[in-house]
């Protein structure tokens, strides 16, 4: 198993940190830019390239028809991406969080979504902070919180020092507060899951096209049921 890494920055470099020498097929940034030679040398592809590089380093990764994993943010996706990417016979994840825990997030957000039912004009705000750094506001993951709590919910982003990823969701009623919050604590928590994904890609008889990460875990957890 070889896996390239495109994009050797805060989360990229973790990746590189994490896999075994003799599992990295090799580390490309803007010194040592990508080619599809290259690519066609590995079995999967994680890209951690900023949102701005995305354009340029795209067809690259399509044309070398390997498995990839992206946790690029940042960047607006072709709408035809999925149908690209059957017809190069590849197979992509895209996610802006590729946290394992973020998935039960996932749901439990779902059950919240039926306070709406249940409780007394319940109001919900998602509270997001980040690094300085970080371009896109709000985070793609404070989105998808928004996205799977399926409800009018406004999103509040702070960028502050060096913070990896706070998300907050705050339930509030007339008479209660619920909260709900994820911290990460160190980005390696990205790269894990990065590498779970480029995994599950090369050991799983997929269909070529487009995924969601969250689709990868779905299919573990059925594996495990």
């Amino acid at each position: 198993m070889k896996i390239a890494v495109i994009g050797i920055g805060k989360t990229g470099s973790e990746v590189v940190k994490l896999l075994p020498k003799e599992q990295l097929s090799g580390a490309y940034d803007v010194d040592n830019p990508v080619t599809i030679t290259e690519l066609k040398k590995a079995n999967a592809v994680i890209s951690f390239v900023p949102g701005a590089a995305v354009a340029e380093v795209l067809p690259i990764v399509m044309a070398a028809g390997v498995p990839a994993v992206w946790g690029s943010t940042g960047f607006t996706w072709p709408k035809d991406l999925d149908e690209k990417l059957k017809e190069y016979k590849t197979k992509w994840v895209i996610a802006a969080n590729f946290s394992l825990s973020m998935n039960l997030i996932r749901h439990w957000l779902a059950k919240l979504s039926q306070a709406k039912q249940l409780l007394d004009n319940p109001q919900f705000t998602i509270h997001e902070t980040h690094h300085v750094q970080k371009k896109d506001t709000p985070s793609g993951t404070a989105l998808s919180w928004q996205k799977w709590l399926n409800l009018d919910c406004n999103i509040e982003s702070h960028r502050e020092g060096d913070i990896k990823g706070i998300h907050e969701l705050i339930l509030k009623t007339p008479d209660e507060t619920i909260s709900l919050k994820h911290e990460v604590h160190n980005r390696a928590l990205f790269a894990k899951g990065a590498i779970w994904a480029a995994k599950f890609l090369m050991n799983h008889d997929l269909a070529d096209g487009l995924y969601d990460f969250s689709q990868l875990v779905d299919l573990s957890l059925m594996e495990e049921s």
